[in-house]
């Protein structure tokens, strides 16, 4: 896997701190920082996710791809599946995250709510690589809701 990041700024100083990601499957992500009101030069335009953002975005992503997999593989009716993550970062720099909560909303028909506590916890014990790797820094809770359809 491989990922290459340039700063958009250089002699642009209109661009801040946005940067672009160009993905190993051909695929492209922007980023930028918030404004600095204090420091103009060293805040970004709020153009893009914040890099932290994406990385909690990946994060719901890889496991709520996990969840809808094992989901799927158990022959369950799935019809949808979201994740809310809501995290809490350390106060002093390197600002790790230090707690993480996943909401999960599964949309399906007949689907055991045991069904989908062990897919998430499948995913969170050995599947998602992002949750696991973050969670050598940040407490990782989780709680869902089944809607039935």
């Amino acid at each position: 896997m491989e990922c290459t990041v340039s700063w958009t700024g250089g002699l642009n100083t209109r661009s801040g701190m946005g940067f672009v990601a160009e993905t190993g499957s051909g695929h492209t992500l922007m980023m930028d920082g918030a404004p600095d009101a204090d420091k103009p030069d060293n805040g970004g335009l709020n153009l893009a996710p914040r890099p932290l953002e994406t990385l909690l975005a990946g994060t719901g992503g890889c496991t709520a791809y996990d969840v809808v997999l094992i989901l799927k593989r158990g022959r369950h009716v799935v019809q949808g599946c979201t994740v809310k993550l809501t995290a809490e970062r350390a106060e002093v720099d390197p600002k790790v995250f230090t707690t993480i909560h996943m909401h999960f909303t599964v949309t399906g028909k007949a689907i055991p709510s045991v069904a989908v506590e062990r897919a998430i916890a499948l995913s969170h014990e050995k599947y998602c690589s992002a949750s696991i790797m973050l969670a050598r820094t940040a407490a990782i809770t989780t709680s869902f809701d089944l809607v039935e359809i």
